[in-house]
């Protein structure tokens, strides 16, 4: 296996993210002090944006603290921490700032104020960081561009330039801000493979300090192969060979590296008795290939069933239950990061780039207008599945044909409530 980092995006056990408003250093402690002795390596946490920013003009000192308090502990307890800017979007609920929102509305992409306000908080949190060496970086927010989805139900349209612009000047500032880290965007695997979506694969391959892969098998991978299918446990090997696809295709160094941001096995495409093995294949499959630099399982605590209204597959992602229990899941990932770490593992070595015949990908436009016919529902991932499960994990290539033999797919017209 490669020896990138392999890691966990924090959710607190008590309160989930609501607990950013009454924070419990102790709880939070504990949380992480389990997360440490599974041998993970790092977490990324998701502070609310309402709550750090509440007026376009105020940053809460208070909120801010809090953050601290959170990075402190986690450098009290050997992990090295990833912060999210804007959040933004979370397991199906947005988290805007009411200045952004009904009366207040304004685009958070285009309005020059709201803008202007976003950049302030990236200063003055990457001035906080600064002085904290096991901050990694920061992400600008988790699947912010969901936002500008068509099917959003309160959208912030945004054209392609614009979106890229926004991406490229606010990761600018976090850079200066936060200088000698590594900063990220990110995004659902929609950007991938919705051909209307104003974020594009080159955004997702140029801008930022590596490639960020978000894989979900209830996305199309699930209804596609079906629950349990065993070829759901390499989706996120096939969007990290997707994302080394349009990196050569854009002609990105070739030494720019991947990070497998979110994958999580959720139910019911997923089944209890099943995440432990599905969990151990998707980070085998990941961690094999040489590109990538970092692997990050979510979550680390199931949500509590007290907390209402979030759709079932939220539920029972983490590492530990909602009481705290290490779950069979949690053992499997603890396994392979005590291998990570001691060098002692049996796939110690990352697969070669070239060990199998491409599979060619015809008429693939640049500019991710038919992004589609890579989408899980299509022609290309189902061999991709197919062969990868007969013991060929292919790379994808760019061929020269047109498009007469792979149809675009309907993934652009199904609503999937995001991450």
């Amino acid at each position: 296996m490669n020896s990138a980092a392999l890691g966990v995006n924090y959710t607190p056990r008590a309160g989930w993210f609501h607990s950013w408003s009454d924070l419990d250093p102790s709880a939070v402690g504990e949380d992480l002090a389990q997360i440490a002795d599974l041998g993970l390596d790092h977490v990324r946490i998701f502070p609310l944006w309402p709550l750090l920013q509440p007026n376009r003009t105020a940053i809460s000192s208070a909120a801010v603290d809090d953050l601290l308090t959170v990075v402190d502990l986690a450098g009290q307890h050997g992990l090295d921490i990833s912060v999210d800017l804007l959040q933004g979007h979370l397991s199906s609920y947005d988290f805007l700032p009411s200045w952004v929102s009904t009366w207040h509305r304004r685009n958070i992409f285009t309005d020059a104020e709201v803008v202007a306000a976003q950049h302030e908080l990236a200063r003055v949190l990457g001035g906080e960081l600064a002085d904290r060496p096991h901050v990694t970086g920061m992400t600008l927010g988790n699947e912010i561009g969901q936002f500008a989805v068509s099917y959003h139900p309160d959208p912030h349209p945004v054209t392609d330039a614009e979106a890229t612009a926004w991406t490229r000047d606010l990761i600018a500032t976090v850079d200066a801000a936060l200088p000698g880290r590594r900063h990220h965007h990110s995004f659902d695997d929609c950007l991938w493979f919705k051909d209307d979506h104003p974020f594009t694969p080159a955004d997702a391959v140029t801008l930022g300090a590596s490639t960020t892969v978000h894989s979900w098998v209830f996305t199309g991978a699930g209804q596609q192969l079906g629950a349990g299918h065993p070829g759901l446990g390499l989706f996120g090997r096939y969007l990290i060979e997707v994302a080394a696809l349009w990196q050569r295709m854009l002609d990105v160094p070739a030494d720019r590296r991947i990070w497998l941001q979110e994958v999580g096995a959720p139910t019911p495409w997923i089944s209890g008795e099943d995440a432990a093995s599905f969990a151990d294949t998707s980070i085998r499959s990941a961690l094999r290939h040489p590109a990538v630099e970092a692997v990050t399982w979510w979550c680390s605590h199931d949500v509590s069933r007290e907390l209402a209204d979030f759709p079932e597959v939220e539920y029972t992602l983490g590492l530990f239950d909602e009481h705290g229990a290490l779950k069979p899941i949690g053992e499997a990932v603890s396994r392979i990061a005590r291998e990570q770490a001691s060098g002692e593992g049996a796939d110690a070595a990352p697969e070669p780039s070239a060990a199998v015949e491409p599979l060619q990908v015809d008429g693939l436009d640049p500019d991710g207008s038919n992004r589609s016919v890579l989408s899980p529902r299509g022609e290309i991932f189902t061999r991709w599945i197919e062969d990868a499960l007969a013991g060929d994990v292919r790379p994808l290539a760019v061929g020269t044909g047109g498009t007469s033999e792979l149809h675009a797919v309907d993934h652009n017209a199904s609503p999937v409530i995001g991450r």
